[in-house]
C-alpha cells in the first residue's frame, strides 16, 4: 500500500497518459478511415497507414513515460540522441526508403488516383501509359498496355507529372505507341 501511495502521481499521470493516446489513436483512426472512405481508398492502404500512426503513437507514449516517471531529461536527451544519430545514419543511408514511405503517406492523403485508374506518367518520349494495380509503401505498381509490369518508386510519382486518362482513349493511344515504335525502328532501318 505504501508504494501505491509513494507513486499515485506517477500511476495517475501513466494512466492519463494511456487514456489520452488511446483517445488521440481512436479520433485519428476515425478520420483516416473517413478519409479512405471518401477517397476510395483500399483496406490495404488503410491499413499500412494505420500502422505508421501507431507507431507514431507508441513511440511518443514512450517519451511521455520516460518523462512521467522521472527520468532526467539528460539522460533522455543522451538517449534520444544516441537513438536518432544512429536512425540518423541509417536513413542517411538508405534515405530512398524513408523519402518513399513519406510520398506513400502524402500520397493517401492527397493522391488523386486510385488503383484501376489509368494513367500517363510524363517522361518526355518515354512517357509511361497503364493502369494502377496497386499502391504500396514504397512504389506503385503499374500494368502497361502491354502488359508489363512497372513498379514506380512513390516519391517519382510526386515529382513527376501524372494524368488520368480516360479508358476511351485506350485504343487510341495503343495505336500512336505502336506507329511511334513503328517509326523509331524505320529510322534505324535507314
Amino acid at each position: 500500500m505504501e508504494v501505491i501511495e509513494l507513486y499515485f502521481d506517477k500511476i495517475l499521470y501513466t494512466v492519463i497518459a494511456f487514456v489520452l493516446l488511446i483517445i488521440l489513436r481512436t479520433n485519428t483512426i476515425k478520420v483516416i478511415k473517413r478519409v479512405a472512405t471518401k477517397w476510395e481508398r483500399f483496406p490495404t492502404r488503410t491499413a499500412l497507414i494505420k500502422k505508421f500512426i501507431n507507431y507514431l503513437y507508441g513511440f511518443l507514449l514512450f517519451i511521455a513515460l520516460f518523462i512521467i516517471w522521472g527520468v532526467q531529461l539528460q539522460s533522455l536527451n543522451v538517449f534520444l540522441s544516441s537513438i536518432f544519430a544512429v536512425i540518423g545514419v541509417a536513413f542517411f543511408a538508405q534515405w530512398s526508403i524513408l523519402s518513399n514511405i513519406t510520398s506513400g503517406v502524402i500520397m493517401f492523403f492527397t493522391f488523386p488516383y486510385k488503383i484501376g485508374d489509368f494513367i500517363k506518367i510524363h517522361e518526355g518520349d518515354d512517357s509511361i501509359y497503364g493502369h494502377i494495380e496497386d499502391i504500396r509503401s514504397f512504389q506503385v505498381i503499374i500494368k502497361s498496355l502491354d502488359g508489363e509490369i512497372i513498379t514506380f518508386p512513390n516519391s517519382m510519382m510526386l515529382q513527376r507529372g501524372v494524368s488520368i486518362l480516360d479508358e476511351a482513349n485506350i485504343e487510341r493511344i495503343k495505336k500512336d505507341l505502336l506507329q511511334k515504335k513503328e517509326t523509331s525502328e524505320n529510322d534505324n532501318i535507314l
